[in-house]
């Protein structure tokens, strides 16, 4: 099993996405871990990402999840491109689109500490961000519940 959590920085991506590996006996991998240094310096500094400073960033991601057994994957993924580039090198990767509007994800951005990207760079994520079509099949849930009550709910979708 391979899934992808996606979606817009603050959307609950790593702690949904931990609960979830935990939950399956799954590899975590935050997908921010594997930016180059280059990249989190332009993130930190307030621009967004370039699509030539995203691509390495994806195959090094679409590497990570290659590794045998069941990994869960936390990556923003905003554009179906991005989604698309990895599915070319995980063919049965299952897409799980925590949701939520901007001012719930403007307040989780502004109460966290010690990350490098800025609330500044919220309004070009929402910009970029395509949600998943349905012909990805998406298990989309809301971020309101509890993280247990939100796992329960991807773990009925995958069941689906």
């Amino acid at each position: 099993m391979k899934l992808l959590v996606m979606g817009v920085s603050g959307s609950g991506k790593s702690t949904i996405g931990a609960a979830l590996a935990d939950r399956l006996d799954a590899r975590f991998i935050d997908a921010d871990d594997l930016h180059p240094p280059e990249n989190v310096a332009v993130m930190a500094a307030g621009r967004p990402l370039t699509d030539e400073m995203r691509w390495p960033w994806l195959e090094a991601c679409a590497a990570a999840m290659q590794e045998t057994g069941p990994v869960v994957l936390g990556c923003s993924a905003l554009t179906r491109a991005y989604r698309d580039r990895l599915r070319a090198a995980v063919p049965r990767l299952r897409v799980v689109y925590p949701q939520a509007d901007r001012a719930v994800i403007e307040t989780r951005m502004a109460a966290r500490q010690d990350h490098f990207m800025p609330l500044s760079l919220l309004d070009s994520q929402f910009a970029t961000l395509e949600p998943p079509g349905a012909d990805e099949r998406p298990i989309t849930v809301s971020i309101a519940p509890a993280i247990p009550d939100i796992v329960d709910r991807i773990l009925e979708g995958l069941k689906a």
